[in-house]
């Protein structure tokens, strides 16, 4: 089943959009079920999968890996992008060297914001237990403040 909705998920939501009107057409508890999945799964971006951004994220890896794997399988080598040679060697040289650049900025770029969401987290803990910290010293202090005389 999960290979399934993973190869429907390959070709998107149309393809999904799709068989629901044909659901539809053909039964219509088979399309209404087929609504009810699209909208419980978050696939249409409502209901109760609204993903967070690392969650779209991570989404969208997968299916760049699945897309990887399909590619190898059909002979080819992700990092050739099946580009042809063109005949002329110095354009083949220089498009190979942008495209080893342009992969180079990507993961650099990809790692800054990691290091960039991972000092906002820590920022964001930092004030937390700050506020803890005070928040913890006040019910200390009035604690304190409202024991009766003689410690009972």
């Amino acid at each position: 089943m999960t290979e399934m909705v993973e190869r429907i998920d390959d070709y998107g939501r149309p393809a999904w959009i799709a068989l629901m009107v044909v659901g539809f057409i053909l039964f219509w508890p088979v399309g209404l079920a087929v609504l009810a999945f699209l909208l419980w799964s978050g696939r249409m971006g409502c209901g109760r999968g609204w993903a967070s951004g690392a969650d779209r994220r991570e989404r969208f890896e997968r299916k760049m890996q699945r897309m990887r794997e399909k590619f190898e399988t059909w002979g080819g080598n992700y990092q050739d992008r099946g580009f042809p040679p063109t005949g002329n060697r110095a354009f083949d040289e220089y498009r190979t060297e942008t495209l080893r650049r342009l992969e180079e900025e990507a993961k650099d770029f990809r790692s800054f914001l990691d290091r960039l969401r991972m000092a906002k987290d820590k920022a964001e803990f930092d004030q937390f237990m700050a506020d803890r910290r005070s928040r913890g010293d006040a019910d200390t202090q009035n604690n304190a403040n409202n024991q009766p005389p003689g410690g009972m």
